[in-house]
């Protein structure tokens, strides 16, 4: 750990180049892909849900889909990926809930740009969530669920 407290006072590049050289951080965000990936797929198919099957407008259906994929992801994230048994849940919950949210809301953005721009909108929720991931990640490993 002396390691990791030295690198924190480290200039931002040189703090970078120290993260992308540790195994364990690229270990790391192929379990959040993973965990990623399976938010996305219950995240599309509640939006899908919603909006074919139930009719909803397609800003609410990314409401329903956003709570199901934040409930799906943390449960994982924190398990699984973070490995955050010692923080406490709640506070990790409130924090990422909040992460999920800003990120959230930038996807909704994209999401409305594309749909405004013509674009279908179930291939416009993929590619807006896509597109707003890198935030999700950041946040969660630095806020969320930090050592």
């Amino acid at each position: 750990m002396p390691d990791e407290a030295a690198a924190v006072a480290l200039p931002l590049r040189r703090r970078v180049r120290h993260g992308l050289r540790r195994r364990d951080n690229w270990w790391q965000l192929v379990r959040f892909g993973v965990v990623g990936a399976s938010g996305y797929v219950a995240n599309l198919a509640t939006f899908a849900l919603a909006v074919h099957a139930l009719g909803l407008d397609y800003r609410l259906a990314a409401v329903a889909a956003f709570v199901v994929g934040v409930t799906n992801n943390f449960w994982w994230n924190r398990l699984w990926t973070f490995a955050a048994h010692a923080g406490h849940a709640g506070f990790q919950a409130a924090r990422f809930f909040l992460v999920s949210v800003a990120t959230f809301l930038v996807s909704l953005l994209l999401l409305e740009l594309l749909v405004r721009a013509g674009a279908a909108e179930v291939p416009a929720q993929a590619a807006a969530i896509v597109a707003s991931t890198p935030l999700n990640f950041l946040g969660n490993k630095l806020w969320s669920f930090r050592g």
